[in-house]
């Protein structure tokens, strides 16, 4: 099996430097030497085999496994040197594709997202230790894509930019009704009630998040106008004048989209808009990665927006504005993936090493396929009426100078409150 990877391989590298130890003692060099300078050991046979057949889900399988190691670089820099040799999608062989296709059928199946099923698949990726988030997220514990201003930006600084921008596009009014669907630990409903007096209700599945976005409401003084729920989107029944949705619809599923959209048309006051900020391919439909599905995210899918805006369009909703962060997210992931393997021996500590290559393949592969291949964010603003946003997108400028304002102003007043900026930075972040 090492011949038929062999034969993929030297169609595939045509730049770079990548060395391969295979099982039987043979090492095959491919690309032209330039960086960057890659080395991959097999150390099992049936790593070789599965490899060959089904990257997709057995490169991180092994990796994870510990059949394959590499003695020069790291997986990161191997999926680097894959996929600027590929580009935005891999040439596959025959078997290969015939395996897409595959997957493309049974998506329907394995994105069956009832109640039920949506939580358990959100308590198996979220409901983790949050000592392992705090070993890589920002000080807010924003689980999502950054926004980068400066190329100088800190993850947190790009952290708080994300938050403003949101919030800046939703135009908040003191005492607004606000809805964060997929709150997380809290941090953008806590920005929202805090700087800008809204009254916010989040729901989350995730019990972890849930207790801790509660808490901190409790530590900040804020629960009487910030309040998380235990509660999945489509049992909510009350109107809001706003609504935020950051990062879950990767986990609606595309068999949902109906739903999603219908609900959110009656939960949205007549004169409310909505943001809507979620990861998306820049390409055709296609289906989950499979190491993706089967260990990080089940039952998720990265939509197309071919595939969105027709539910939307149905739902009766207007859009008002579509906006696509471009590498964003790549900075971000790096942002994570460093600070993760900086942490490694900690997050060792708390699971396994098994563990730490499933979590290290997640992250590097998440910002490869951000940095060479289709994946994108984008933030759409909807309405039910066209004339509840401004026609020119100046204000979002605007409000955003306001906002930056306002922020200092806070930072100041908990710098006093507790005569220590490290901890006020903590706190405000």
């Amino acid at each position: 099996m090492s011949g038929m990877l062999h034969s993929v391989l030297n169609k595939l590298i045509l730049s770079g430097d990548l060395k391969v130890h295979y099982t039987n003692n043979r090492i095959e060099t491919y690309g032209n030497g330039s960086p960057p300078h890659v080395v991959l050991a097999f150390h099992t046979k049936a790593a070789e085999r599965a490899i060959a057949l089904d990257p997709e889900l057995k490169l991180g399988e092994c990796f994870m496994d510990g059949e394959i190691s590499f003695p020069v670089g790291d997986i990161y820099s191997f999926l680097q040197l894959v996929f600027e040799n590929t580009g935005a999608t891999a040439a596959k062989e025959p078997w290969m594709r015939a395996l897409a296709k595959l997957r493309k059928i049974f998506r329907p199946l394995q994105q069956m997202n009832t109640l039920s099923r949506s939580s358990k698949n959100v308590q198996r990726h979220y409901d983790l230790s949050g000592d392992l988030y705090d070993l890589f997220l920002d000080p807010d514990k924003q689980y999502s894509c950054a926004y980068f201003e400066t190329p100088q930006s800190s993850l947190a600084e790009a952290q708080l930019a994300k938050k403003r921008h949101i919030a800046a596009k939703l135009q908040i009014h003191p005492d607004d009704k606000l809805l964060d669907i997929g709150c997380g630990w809290g941090g953008l409903g806590l920005y929202f009630a805090e700087l800008l007096d809204a009254d916010v209700t989040g729901v989350t599945l995730s019990q972890e998040q849930f207790q801790i976005a509660n808490q901190r409401a409790q530590a900040q003084g804020l629960h009487h106008q910030a309040r998380f729920l235990l509660q999945d989107y489509r049992q909510l029944d009350q109107q809001f004048d706003r609504i935020s949705s950051v990062g879950m619809f990767e986990h609606v599923g595309v068999t949902h989209y109906a739903e999603f959209f219908q609900q959110v048309a009656r939960l949205l006051k007549p004169d409310g808009s909505m943001v809507l900020h979620s990861i998306g391919r820049s390409d055709e439909p296609s289906s989950t990665n499979p190491f993706i599905r089967k260990y990080i995210f089940p039952g998720g899918y990265i939509p197309a927006l071919s595939e969105v805006l027709p539910h939307i369009e149905q739902a009766g909703l207007v859009i008002t504005d579509i906006e696509i962060l471009r590498l964003h997210y790549a900075e971000t992931l790096k942002a994570w993936r460093e600070t993760f393997m900086a942490n490694r021996d900690k997050a060792k500590a708390l699971y396994d090493e098994r563990f730490c290559r499933m979590w290290e393949f997640y992250l590097a592969g998440s910002e490869s396929a951000f940095r060479w291949q289709n994946m994108m964010v984008f933030q759409i603003q909807l309405a039910h009426r066209q004339e509840a946003i401004p026609l020119t997108r100046n204000y979002i400028e605007q409000e955003e100078k306001r906002l930056k304002k306002l922020e200092n102003c806070l930072f100041r007043i908990i710098r006093e409150r507790y005569a220590n900026e490290n901890t006020a930075a903590q706190i405000f972040h």
